[in-house]
């Protein structure tokens, strides 16, 4: 396994990264054509699997200090980060 430095361009890198498999899991999710639904499941798990180490490596990276623009964040974490803020700060009424 390659070591990746940790500075923000490895860490763009590796957004951009999990961005690619966020599009090849919905492609296999939505268009592609298997044999049959346990095919298709075996070929998204697969791409889950290789994805998820990818977001720890990220996430390890951005926990040690590594700072990277947010608009690489690619969509899927965007959601992930955005999530525990709205639960942490609820809405007043008035």
């Amino acid at each position: 396994m390659q070591a990746r430095p940790d500075n923000m361009y490895a860490l763009k890198d590796l957004y951009a990264e999990i961005g690619f498999f966020d599009r090849k899991i919905a492609h296999c999710q939505a268009i592609e054509k298997y044999e049959s639904e346990q095919a298709r499941a075996s070929a998204v798990q697969k791409l889950v699997t290789a994805r998820g180490s990818l977001v720890k490596i990220a996430l390890a990276m951005a926990g040690r200090g590594v700072e990277c623009d947010p608009k690489y964040l690619p969509r899927s974490l965007k959601e992930a980060v955005a999530a525990p803020e709205a639960v942490a700060a609820p809405k007043e009424t008035t």
